[in-house]
């Protein structure tokens, strides 16, 4: 039996699930998931960038990207074409109407961040997201 109180990966997935729902409930007035925030804050922050390497920046791989960017793509908010430099490869960028649903998305997710250091207290939600770094640094191959 697994004493889920002693498996890290079982307790961080928990937690995970339980953060994702805290987001997206603030994010729902914008039509957008937390994860779909994240893809376009992202991509706004790197420009134009090809598949394989956003999906590396995103930790996910490009079947998982490809599926996440689907309905982004569906309702404008992203654009996927070709890579000027090499025709084979497809770059991905913001749209107009991406730009600015996730303008209205910001105060959103900031009003969610200042929310959870308010409940969760400012000091232990910073030590939690240097330890998650750390972790994603750790080489568990």
């Amino acid at each position: 039996m697994l004493r889920t109180d002693r498996c890290s990966c079982h307790g961080l997935r928990k937690a995970t699930r339980h953060l994702t729902q805290f987001y997206d409930q603030r994010l729902a007035p914008v039509g957008l998931n937390i994860g779909q925030y994240a893809l376009l804050a992202h991509l706004a922050a790197r420009g134009p960038i090809g598949i394989g390497a956003f999906a590396a920046t995103m930790a996910m791989d490009r079947t998982t990207l490809g599926r996440n960017l689907q309905p982004l793509e569906r309702d404008g908010l992203l654009a996927i074409g070709p890579d000027p430099a090499d025709r084979r490869s497809r770059l991905l960028a913001l749209t107009p109407e991406g730009e600015a649903r996730l303008a209205a998305a910001r105060p959103l997710w900031r009003a969610a961040q200042e929310d959870l250091d308010a409940r969760f207290g400012p000091e232990r939600t910073q030590a939690l997201r240097v330890m998650l770094a750390e972790l994603l640094a750790t080489d568990l191959a």
